[in-house]
This record gives structure tokens, sequence and C-alpha cells, in this order.
């Protein structure tokens, strides 16, 4: 298959493509809040799209770091892939089993995409549509033979703390925040203790769930042109990412690729850390935030 990849394939297209033989692996990208009391890795023993690998985000990222997931290094990703099979030629498919649709795939299609790998698409409507579609699913675990993956960071397309501190003055860029409305304006609690909601100042409320269709599909490109026009973004400029710990901030970065924006930052240490670090001005809430 091509290097150069859709961003979402259907689940048509990959049941068709499980029955070729080529390079192309699926993954499960699975994740979900402690809250939930959903194990990811158990659930995907049970079933899984038959072949799919297990792609844990807990697992391949940078364990020295306090924060939840952060990017690992080129090493490290470039080894955990490739004990996946996955090579630089291997197109490689993502899902996840949210009941949205999409939760925490659009993160893994970021991640290979920030090493270097283009050769990645995302299961449109996940495995909650694949199953109403009647696809098959299996218990069955096919371990894959370990590779040689070469990764290769584009730094431009990650964001620090002290990136989006000085972006407060310069605005060399816009901050989308992917987090649900009520936790943006600080209405509702953050899912993590010692974290109280708000947003930084003059980002934009794009909740990852308003990417999606109630079938929880992407919205079409025309669609997700308007949302953000609507939103007061410009897709013409240079646009940064966050949420909670970076996961479904990748939802808007993933919708702008499908608009043609050539590639959209991610703030890895999200608000989780921007909470934590900032200072008591630089956290907005119209709620009852500790900093206010």
């Amino acid at each position: 298959m091509a290097l150069q990849a859709t961003a979402l394939v259907t689940s048509k297209w990959l049941a068709q493509a499980v029955k070729v033989q080529g390079k192309m692996r699926v993954l499960d990208t699975s994740w979900y809040l402690p809250k939930l009391r959903r194990n990811a890795k158990t659930e995907f023993k049970k079933k899984h799209v038959p072949g799919a690998a297990f792609f844990d985000i807990d697992h391949c990222c940078d364990k020295t770091s306090p924060l939840d997931h952060m990017l690992p290094s080129e090493d490290y990703f470039a080894e955990y892939v490739g004990k996946l099979g996955i090579e630089n030629d291997t197109h490689v498919v993502v899902y996840d089993g949210s009941e949205f649709g999409a939760f925490s795939a659009p993160r893994v299609w970021w991640m290979f995409r920030v090493f270097g790998h283009s050769a990645v698409s995302m299961l449109n409507g996940g495995l909650r549509n694949w199953e109403l579609e009647g696809r098959p699913v299996s218990d069955r675990y096919v371990r894959h033979t370990a590779t040689e993956f070469k990764a290769s960071l584009n730094r431009s397309w990650i964001k620090t703390y002290e990136d989006i501190l000085d972006n407060l003055e310069t605005k060399k860029f816009q901050v989308v925040d992917a987090r649900p409305t009520g936790r943006f304006k600080g209405l509702d609690p953050e899912p993590r203790d010692n974290t109280e909601p708000g947003h930084i100042p003059g980002s934009i409320s794009i909740p990852f769930h308003a990417f999606l269709s109630p079938s929880g599909h992407f919205l079409p490109k025309e669609q997700l042109q308007a949302l953000f026009a609507r939103a007061g973004v410009d897709l013409d400029h240079p646009l940064c990412v966050l949420c909670g710990s970076a996961v479904t901030a990748c939802h808007v970065a993933l919708a702008a690729h499908e608009c043609g924006h050539p590639g959209v930052s991610v703030y890895d240490g999200g608000w989780s850390e921007w909470y934590t670090r900032a200072v008591p001005e630089h956290v907005i809430s119209d709620g009852r935030g500790k900093h206010l």
C-alpha cells in the first residue's frame, strides 16, 4: 500500500483490506479515563478486529515524566512499534472501543505522524460501528514477528508549557481546547485529582465530540470547516491543540488535517500541566476553581 494514506478509512474498506496479504497492521488503541472503570487491555483480549494488536498509550510513553502518557523518545517509540511488526512501509490502521466512535485512536494516529510515519489511518466509527455493521470480532491474538522501525520526531508539532506561556504575549498560534465545555468554563470537575477546571487565556473551546456525528463518525469536511469557522479558528494560520492530557486534543488535529491544515501542534502536557504550573491569572474560570 502507498506510504501516504487517507486519515479515515471505512469499515467496508478495512474488512476487505484485512483479507489481503499486504503490509498492514491494525491496532486497537483503546484507552479510558480511570473513572470509567474500563480495562482496555482486558476488553481487547475478549474481542477485537481480527488480526489486531494492542497499542498501550500508557506503556508507549515517557515513563520518567510525572504527567500522563507524554510522548516517548524516538528510540522507545521505534522499539515499541517494531515489536508490533510495524516497519516504515507498513500501513497502520488504528481504532478504539469507545462509545463515542473515537476517543483515543486519534492520539495514536497523531503519534505515528509526529514520529514521521504518514502511512496511518483511523477506522472511522471505531469498533462501535464495526460491530453494528455485523463485522467479525475475535478473541484470538496473533503475535507478529518483531522488526525494525525508524522514527523521526517532528518537534515543530509539539508545544511545551514554555511555548504556550510565551504565546500569551506573542500570539503566534491559535490554541484550541478539546475538553468538554463545562470543564473549559470551570463549571464541571476535572477527572484527575488535584486539578480544577478552567482554561488558558485566549484559548478557544471546541469539545472533541463536536467533530463526531451521532453515529460516531467524523463529520464530513464541509461540516468540519464550518465548525472551525463558527468557533473563530482560522485554518490558514498555525494551530495548537490541548485537552486534559493530549488524548482527545488529537480529534482537533485530525479534523484540521481533513480540512487541509498542513500540521497541527499538540501541547502534550495539556491542562494537567498548565493548571499545576501556571500563575493564578493564567487560569481562567467561570466557576469556582482554586485560582479565583
